[in-house]
């Protein structure tokens, strides 16, 4: 055999060897989908789901944390942005179906591979679907249910809510963080490694008087402090800057500032109070202390609730963090949502901690007993306040101390 060939005989063994290495290095599919996957309709949750609608509207309501009305509301809201066209390959998973897989998981906090078995769809298919149908209850439902005021008019209307609730007037939330586990993206080292020896992300929040969430932050890493925390925040740097619209002292109770509830992490500022130390206590700034913590525990209860009632947050979320960011915002949206248009199902008052004002007692909410409650964020490290917002906490210890004085807090502290 010759060991010469022409131009053309030399581009077509080329080609030919080309193609060769190409099916070679292409790993065939053995099957394009399970058979069991193909027949979700009659393998899945959903006739289980038909039953329970049908025959136990309690344990419906327990599957997928809302009620059937609750459920059909928020399906009716998303189903245009869920919705996928069929194709001549396969027929596409229904949006009913979509949508019930990300409140199972929501739910359960169950991983992707053991969800795939109640829902019938793919682990992979599951890590699309759900943080899609999370960005779709965010943008249909964020207008109404997670919306941040924008006028001195609005924030006076929270501030009724904490008056006519909680006895504590020009209150425009309470602050807090919790740190929401994870697992580790690749590569990151310790950059979401926490003081408990964890790894997570931080949820910051204010939280109304009725318990709703009226400014989420979250995906800050788990190292930061509280204060750090909230520094963080497009929140915080309005503040600062004084660009949020609050009422004017000339609009205040008694003229005073116009306040955020905090605890003792977050750094006293005119606009936040936090309760003074305990070495430095009087009779008087121990009943400031207690009508603050008095106001300050909605937001407690509100992370206690959430986390109650979404189990996702009582695991570590095998989620890239951006995709975690969506769920834990989905969660609090949930959240107002139910609290508003179910409250006393979703959030009975032996959930919540309460006042026993004859026995001077305070009874605390169930969330409370649960091991796997959020975790509080460490606290910074002291920092001196001005004189501001110094003399703003001594003119609220006077207030509560004289006209704004209640009839029991005295048998309270």
């Amino acid at each position: 055999m010759s060991i010469f060939m022409d131009d053309s005989r030399r581009a077509a063994l080329a080609i030919l060897l080309l193609t060769s290495i190409k099916q070679k290095k292409k790993r065939k599919r053995s099957i394009w989908s399970k058979q069991w996957l193909l027949h979700r309709h009659k393998f899945s949750h959903m006739g289980l789901l038909k039953e329970l609608k049908e025959n136990n509207p309690d344990d419906f309501r327990n599957y997928l944390r809302m009620s059937d009305s609750n459920f059909e509301h928020l399906f009716e809201a998303i189903r245009p942005a869920i919705t996928k066209q069929n194709t001549c390959m396969r027929q596409a998973i229904s949006p009913e179906q979509r949508l019930i897989a990300t409140l199972r998981y929501l739910a359960t906090g169950r991983t992707l591979e053991d969800l795939k078995f109640s829902t019938g769809i793919s682990a992979q298919s599951l890590g699309r679907i759900i943080p899609e149908t999370c960005i779709a209850i965010i943008e249909a439902m964020k207008a109404e249910y997670l919306k941040f005021p924008e006028s001195a008019e609005e924030w006076k209307a929270i501030a009724k809510q904490f008056e006519d609730y909680w006895n504590f007037p020009n209150c425009g939330g309470a602050i807090d963080g919790k740190h929401v586990r994870i697992q580790p993206p690749a590569n990151s080292g310790s950059y979401y490694y926490n003081y408990k020896g964890y790894f997570s992300i931080v949820l910051m929040a204010i939280v109304n008087a009725k318990y709703e969430f009226i400014m989420v932050d979250v995906g800050k890493n788990g190292r930061v402090s509280d204060g750090g925390a909230i520094e963080q925040t497009v929140f915080y740097q309005k503040l600062k800057n004084k660009e949020v619209q609050l009422p004017t002292n000339n609009e205040t109770t008694e003229g005073l500032n116009f306040v955020f509830v905090a605890d003792e992490a977050f750094a006293l500022q005119e606009h936040i109070l936090k309760p003074f130390p305990v070495k430095t206590l009087t009779k008087q700034r121990r009943i400031f202390n207690y009508r603050l913590s008095r106001a300050r525990r909605v937001v407690e209860n509100a992370f206690g609730i959430l986390a109650n009632r979404f189990r996702v947050f009582h695991t570590a979320i095998t989620l890239s963090p951006a995709k975690v960011d969506l769920v834990v915002l989905t969660c609090c949206v949930l959240h107002n949502f139910l609290r508003r248009t179910n409250g006393n199902v979703y959030m009975p008052n032996n959930m919540v901690d309460r006042e026993d004002i004859e026995y001077c007692s305070l009874v605390y909410g169930d969330w409370r007993s649960d091991p796997n409650a959020m975790l509080q964020l460490q606290a910074g490290g002291t920092r001196n306040a001005n004189v501001d917002a110094k003399t703003n906490r001594e003119n609220y210890v006077d207030y509560f101390n004289g006209q704004g004085a209640v009839d029991w807090q005295d048998a309270m502290i």
